[in-house]
């Protein structure tokens, strides 16, 4: 047996059944160990979309998402959807050939430090170098990409360590994972006591509550407390979108009701969200007369942009039980949130014949209630975090720190390939699809069942709509009215498509395209000059939004131009 056969068995015992990769030169000893082994690769087409389909597979199950390329370009290939699973926090172990041991440091064929290229953007790497190495740095790559704040690993492995005679290594054995510390009691305390005496609390939900498998005991804490609530971009689905305390999205383009209530609010109980500058707003006014109380796994979060006063460090499901034991007196407040949530619900009733985003995303969300949904980034993305009604975090994918046009397609591959029986849905733009289009063949090869929903306003969208707002209509750049047909191009990679250009034609297209057995696109053809709304404009606190002037309340009506 030699090293690459070894690990191969390795990563079947870490629980490893799919992963997402490109061959080449240096990493070629594991792909003619892959060839008789039980595990499924899937070849993409560009390793970018490995990168990505890993991403969407781990953030989809929760799982550890695996991807593999040769060196050089096949590695620095990789290395946006790496920075993605950082700042997102997603658990990957990406695997990288590398030239062998005594060509390294030569400027040998497809040589490059990807090892060093890599240490800002992974919780770790490994450059193994002997073979009696390899169990300790695969065994750390997964214990560190699952444990505490999850985040991928590297491991380099040269050609010559590959092909390593691996007969004596032991047969592999997963680490178990960290255990999570647990708040102090007296933090706990200090907690309850500001609960117990907030008049106007408010819960500010992001994504470590579905990285810490803590869904259930956040709603458990929000109908016993009976908080009103808002959610991050990555928080979005914790709670049901349709619950009478959810207010929301929150942030730049956050509803009017989650955003007041920020603004308003006397203590802010902040569960797994680090007071990013997309949600914060102006940080100096952002919620100005609230205490805070702070649950989160990593330490480095608690404090870093705003002081809490009182630090919840440690596992969110035993924090948040313990706290769901507060009462406190609040009946005025949710009562004026809950109006405001009613007074200020998006409203679906454009005028016109064109297909209105919004509308179309809420009827496909009322048809599909449990796809689990991809992005892609810019306004649609936006459009699916604040009209779609999700019920579950896990079924929001979204590239959301690192904002990466390109992540959808191949995200919702690997969510379709980790839970086969789910209806998966990618929404796209115009711009976005273009980034990664080649994983189309990808789709097409596996016949894997996922509904592209590609929303074409022949422009980079928000790009352009911070022209118009902030550029002096400067249209730099953003005209895409080059595009190509996007129905023809599917079909050639084997994916049949739809097209729909008039509202009236949305529900019939929306049950043809959900009705198809296979891969699937539907081009919906949209108003170039759509803009997302609400928008917090730069420099400015979240109570200072733009609406739409079409449905803006006439006290509103200065608040629809930028100041």
């Amino acid at each position: 047996m030699n090293a690459a056969q070894w690990l191969v068995h390795a990563l079947a015992a870490e629980g490893v059944d799919t992963l997402f990769g490109y061959p080449g030169g240096a990493i070629m000893p594991f792909y003619d160990a892959l060839y008789d082994a039980p595990l499924k690769h899937i070849l993409v087409r560009h390793e970018q979309g490995a990168a990505f389909a890993a991403n969407g597979y781990a953030r989809a199950s929760g799982r550890v998402g695996v991807c593999v390329a040769t060196s050089g370009p096949g590695a620095t290939n990789l290395v946006t959807g790496i920075a993605d699973a950082l700042l997102d926090s997603v658990p990957m172990v990406v695997l990288t050939g590398q030239v062998p041991t005594t060509l390294m440091g030569t400027d040998a064929f497809q040589e490059v430090d990807v090892f060093g290229m890599t240490l800002p953007i992974v919780k770790h790497s490994f450059l193994v170098r002997r073979v009696d190495d390899l169990p300790g740095a695969v065994r750390e790559a997964f214990r560190l990409a699952r444990s505490g704040r999850p985040g991928p690993v590297l491991v380099d492995l040269p050609k010559n360590l590959q092909t390593a005679d691996a007969s004596h290594l032991p047969a592999h054995v997963p680490a178990p994972v960290d255990p999570e510390p647990v708040a102090g009691d007296a933090e706990l305390t200090r907690a309850l006591e500001l609960l117990s005496n907030a008049r106007r609390p408010l819960v500010y939900g992001g994504g470590g509550i579905k990285l810490g498998d803590a869904v259930a005991e956040f709603r458990a804490f929000v109908e016993a407390t009976q908080l009103p609530t808002v959610l991050t971009l990555q928080g979005v689905g914790a709670l049901d979108g349709a619950h009478p305390l959810n207010l929301g999205m929150l942030g730049m383009h956050g509803t009017r009701a989650a955003n007041q209530a920020v603004q308003e609010t006397d203590l802010l109980v902040v569960v797994g969200a680090r007071f990013d500058d997309r949600a914060t707003g102006k940080l100096a006014e952002f919620a100005p007369h609230a205490k805070v109380i702070h649950l989160d796994v990593d330490a480095a979060e608690l404090g870093k942009l705003r002081v809490a006063d009182a630090a919840l460090r440690g596992e969110l499901r035993t924090s948040l039980d313990a706290l769901a034991t507060a009462m406190p007196e609040c009946a005025a407040w949710r009562a004026q949130c809950r109006a405001n949530r009613q007074r200020f619900a998006a409203r679906y009733d454009a005028p016109g014949r064109d297909v209105y985003a919004p509308a179309l995303l809420k009827r496909l969300s009322e048809a599909a209630p449990s796809a689990v949904v991809a992005c892609d980034v810019g306004q649609h993305q936006m459009w699916v975090a604040q009209h779609w009604r999700f019920n579950d975090p896990r079924r929001h994918l979204t590239s959301g720190a690192l904002g990466a046009m390109g992540f959808g397609l191949p995200a919702a591959i690997g969510a379709q390939l980790a839970l086969p029986d789910a209806q998966v849905v990618c929404v796209s733009g115009d711009g976005s699809i273009l980034m990664n289009i080649q994983e189309l063949a990808t789709l097409g090869r596996y016949g894997l069942p996922v509904k592209i929903v590609l929303l074409d306003n022949q422009r980079l969208g928000m790009v352009r709509q911070w022209q118009e707002l902030f550029f002096d209509r400067r249209y730099s750049e953003t005209d895409l009215s080059d595009n190509p047909d996007f129905v023809a191009l599917a079909a050639s990679f084997g994916v049949p498509g739809l097209r729909l250009d008039r509202a009236a034609d949305v529900d019939a297209a929306i049950e043809a395209l959900l009705a198809m057995p296979g891969p699937a696109l539907l081009h919906v053809a949209i108003d170039a000059h759509a803009n997302v709304w609400p928008l917090v404009p730069p420099n400015r606190n979240n109570a200072q939004m733009l609406f739409d002037p079409i449905h803006a309340d006439s006290e509103d009506a200065d608040a629809t131009l930028p100041t």
